[in-house]
């Protein structure tokens, strides 16, 4: 058996996730009560469930490097989820600062996952894929992905990371 098998076997049976959408628009509709569509939380749903995982919660989030911290770490330290995957808040705007609020939390950075998730990208839309941010790593031995909040890229980064989840946790987590 290779190690990442290995690995993947001695990880945890029952594996939680918290999706936070990170959105100002969709937050204000939460405060004035109005109904709003999140067809990339949706995705995340549908795809997490298939995969054999428990959506532990669903969230939305102002784009406030604050406010995205403390849905991440309630999510972690309250609700005891294995993994936080945010969605948006990625872009270059002055208002998009997921990334900026996610890595300073982080213990180890997974280099890696931005690297595999734009050159996948690539494949689809081409030179704009280097305009993706992205950033992933471990906290305390759980996960946190922060993905483009495009339905198309959240289903290209859940595809990345779902199968590769226990065994990330399990290293992660030793």
């Amino acid at each position: 058996m290779k190690p990442h098998e290995e690995h993947r076997s001695r990880g945890k049976k029952s594996i939680s996730i918290s999706v936070i959408t990170v959105s100002t628009s969709r937050y204000e509709k939460i405060k004035e009560k109005k109904p709003f569509t999140d067809e990339s939380a949706d995705r995340a749903e549908k795809l997490i469930k298939e995969s054999g995982f428990n959506l532990k919660s669903r969230k939305v989030v102002d784009d406030h490097k604050g406010l995205i911290r403390l849905e991440v770490l309630k999510s972690i330290y309250e609700e005891g989820c294995d993994a936080v995957i945010l969605t948006g808040g990625t872009g270059l705007s002055s208002r998009d600062v997921t990334v900026e609020a996610i890595r300073p939390l982080l213990d180890k950075e997974l280099e890696g996952f931005p690297e595999i998730f734009r050159t996948e990208s690539f494949k689809s839309v081409g030179s704009a894929a280097y305009l993706t941010r992205t950033v992933a790593g471990s906290l305390d031995g759980r996960l946190i992905f922060c993905l483009p909040g495009s339905p198309d890229a959240v289903e290209l980064g859940l595809k990345l990371l779902l199968p590769e989840l226990p065994h990330a946790l399990y290293i992660a987590g030793t």
